[in-house]
């Protein structure tokens, strides 16, 4: 058994083996330009629709809905803002959570500076987002988008996505789902009109993103226009790249009931010892309506750059949502909308094959790692 624990599947989840080996085939014969007409062309175009039929189907969309974008990110800049300047007759007021991915936050930067309103809906102390103030903020005259993830990046909490879109349906308004977290890991909700998702959050490989557009929601690129994918992402296609995401994803959905399961037992084993074994801390997020993979805790007096530092040392990767962890000062948004502790957070998010032991060691060595740090730092 390794004595490294890689516990940062919220951020990237280690490559499917499925996905490596199409990835591996699609290499030597998805390579051709896939829009030109001679034969290794034509194949290159054959493994490409072949992979947007597998991934809409999982994601409950039609294939001509599907495009593939570079990253996550470039899906969800493309959706904002190609949505918001598809509707701009409608309105240029958009709605987001106030725990939304930075993806989400900086492409609604970018289109307030434009000239368009912003407002970002708060949430409870579990993360959830406040259903009638959303639902309020959609009513409004002039809303033109709003924008709710499935599940949160930091701290797991499931949103309400198909009330907010039942809510956004009454009013006219299409709803952009950032479904990063859950996209083969849990059904996609019903009622979005945007969607966004990210292949390496599911064993597939980093470069590739999805973005999808429901028929009669009104789009345009507000980049310079594309003849490729449907005129939604300029570039040419990473055909490997997409077919070993879509390997990854149809091999993620099929073990999903049973491997996601698995995983939420051992989420809950965390949520449930931590605060026995460590004093001061806070688990933070719904302990039931949650992605299945996803635990945060914070705890108090830490420093979480230390604490990330020492379980690395440990044979633990481990993520945060701590001041302290990038070259900033300022606290995890999502945190800070949540009104919780930013202190000494660590965020475990567990990979598909996850042991039991692998948990169980990283509930060994955390009380004394956390007691040394608070020991420097004086506090008794």
């Amino acid at each position: 058994m390794s004595l490294v624990a890689y516990f940062d599947a919220a951020s990237s989840e280690p490559l499917h083996p499925q996905a490596r080996e199409a990835l591996l085939a699609a290499i030597d014969v998805g390579w051709a330009d896939p829009a030109r007409l001679y034969n290794q062309a034509r194949r290159a175009h054959l493994l490409l629709e072949q992979a947007r039929t597998e991934v809409a189907e999982a994601l409950g969309a039609r294939p001509d809905e599907v495009s593939f974008t570079s990253s996550g990110t470039q899906a969800v800049h493309l959706g904002v803002l190609g949505t918001l300047h598809g509707r701009r007759r409608a309105g240029r007021h958009l709605v987001t959570s106030a725990v939304e991915h930075s993806s989400v936050l900086h492409a609604a930067g970018v289109h307030e500076r434009d000239g368009g309103t912003v407002e970002a809906v708060g949430v409870d102390l579990t993360g959830r987002v406040d259903l009638d103030r959303f639902a309020e903020a959609v009513s409004r005259p002039g809303t033109a988008l709003a924008c709710l993830q499935t599940a949160n990046h930091e701290v797991g909490t499931a949103q309400p996505v198909a009330e907010a879109a039942a809510a956004c349906r009454a009013h006219g308004v299409p709803l952009l789902v950032d479904a990063a977290q859950t996209a083969g890991r849990m059904p996609v909700p019903p009622g979005w009109s945007v969607l966004a998702a990210s292949a390496h959050k599911w064993g597939g490989p980093a470069g590739v993103g999805v973005l999808a557009v429901r028929k009669g929601t009104r789009f345009r690129s507000f980049l310079p226009e594309d003849e490729r994918e449907r005129r939604r992402v300029p570039g040419f296609e990473n055909v490997p790249g997409i077919v070993a995401a879509a390997a990854a994803l149809r091999a993620m959905a099929a073990e999903a009931a049973q491997e996601q399961a698995r995983l939420s037992e051992l989420v809950g084993r965390i949520r449930e010892r931590v605060p026995k074994l460590v004093p001061d801390v806070e688990v933070i997020g719904d302990p039931v309506e949650r992605a299945p993979h996803i635990v945060t805790f914070s705890c108090l007096y830490v420093d979480g750059e230390a604490l990330l530092t020492e379980l690395d040392k440990a044979g633990f990767a481990v993520s945060s949502g701590s001041s302290c962890t990038a070259s900033t000062l300022r606290p995890s948004h999502v945190l800070e909308a949540m009104g919780v502790l930013t202190h000494g957070n660590v965020r475990v998010s567990l990979p598909r094959g996850t042991s039991a032991a692998e948990v169980d060691r990283f509930l060994a060595v955390l009380p004394d790692l956390v007691r040394r740090i608070r020991q420097d730092a004086g506090v008794a």
